[in-house]
């Protein structure tokens, strides 16, 4: 099991707190697409430092074009001597319209596509052969050599999908090297529906499991004991509830028999009553996303609801005040998801 962490958002801080990271054992450190720029923190995070894989988790693709998503990623390949994952992701429909400006249409099919040519263009660049990508969605066909990056010493990044339905995880087993799973999940859809997906999408490409990582986000509620953790437990619920408003992803709740809880979380998004959406959230909801334990407890109660299912796993819940024993809580889940496999 590899564990990453997150960076921050305010560029400035991201040299130190890759360093942190590295010295208390990450595997990975993520930039998220939110309301900065995914791709910036990586540059400084593949300057100061040695060994974590640097991802994104994940750089909206539908928002950018193929090429100008080859070239940052090429960029941070070499610069950080191989170790890019490039996580993508689709969005929604409307921010992809509303906020972006840039066009939707059949996000699994179009994702699709734009791996596949991603995949042509850095063939073009490290072989010297013609670029002639002709899709559906995307067309590639002109590449000079005054437009060329030199061939990467360290071969193309690592492509990680972003998927949380059927048809997206199918996509992922099908052209992706790894699946980051949506954080609106649960140990049981992961289980009954996208792992049986991705493996349909393996068997397409003719790849065993063993070829492809599958990394996880789940809701953590964690503290140092008990009594720290409401404060936190009732920022979930929230968080919860926000995801739960969007219709994209109301299979997760149907899927325990929640379908309802969407009716009405939607209902009151579209309303703006966002302060009584929490309320929706029943403590059985709460349950099944989110890991509710203090630290102590932390490593095996992940370890029993996710080991099996993911290679990568981020959560995050950070050190705060507690620095000094984050290490030892990373290590004792590794070896606890490692004593149950």
């Amino acid at each position: 099991m590899k564990i990453d962490g997150h960076l921050v958002t305010d560029l400035a801080s991201v040299p130190a707190r890759v360093r942190d990271l590295e010295a208390l054992g990450y595997d990975g450190a993520v930039s998220v697409d939110t309301s900065h720029d995914p791709f910036l923190p990586l540059a400084l995070a593949a300057e100061h430092s040695d060994r974590v894989d640097l991802l994104t988790n994940v750089a909206i693709a539908l928002a950018r074009s193929p090429m100008t998503v080859a070239y940052t990623g090429l960029d941070l390949q070499v610069l950080s001597r191989g170790r890019l994952i490039l996580g993508l992701g689709s969005q929604i429909k409307p921010h992809i319209e509303k906020r972006f400006s840039m066009t939707w249409s059949a996000p699994a099919p179009r994702m699709r596509e734009f791996i596949l040519a991603l995949r042509a263009i850095w063939g073009a660049w490290n072989t010297g052969e013609r670029l002639d990508f002709r899709g559906r969605f995307y067309q590639h066909t002109l590449m000079t050599p005054f437009f060329s990056p030199p061939p990467s010493p360290y071969g193309p990044p690592r492509i990680f999908l972003g998927a949380l339905g059927d048809r997206m995880c199918e996509v992922a087993g099908e052209v992706a090297d790894g699946v980051l799973l949506h954080p609106f999940t649960t140990a049981r859809y992961v289980r009954e529906r996208q792992i049986p997906a991705l493996e349909r999408g393996l068997a397409r490409s003719a790849r065993a499991r063993e070829d492809f990582q599958i990394g996880i986000s789940p809701f953590v509620v964690t503290g140092p004991d008990d009594g720290a953790l409401d404060p936190a437990r009732e920022a979930t619920r929230m968080q919860i509830a926000f995801y739960g408003s969007t219709p994209a992803y109301r299979s997760v709740l149907e899927h325990h028999g929640w379908g309802e809880a969407q009716d009405e979380l939607n209902s009151l998004s579209k309303r703006g009553r966002w302060t009584e959406m929490a309320g929706v959230i029943t403590d059985d909801i709460l349950d099944a996303f989110a890991l509710q334990t203090p630290y102590d407890q932390l490593p095996a109660e992940l370890a029993k609801r996710y080991a099996g299912l993911a290679d990568r796993m981020s959560f995050f819940p950070q050190w705060g005040d507690d620095h000094d024993r984050w290490r030892a809580l990373l290590d004792s889940l590794r070896a606890e998801v490692a004593t149950r496999l």
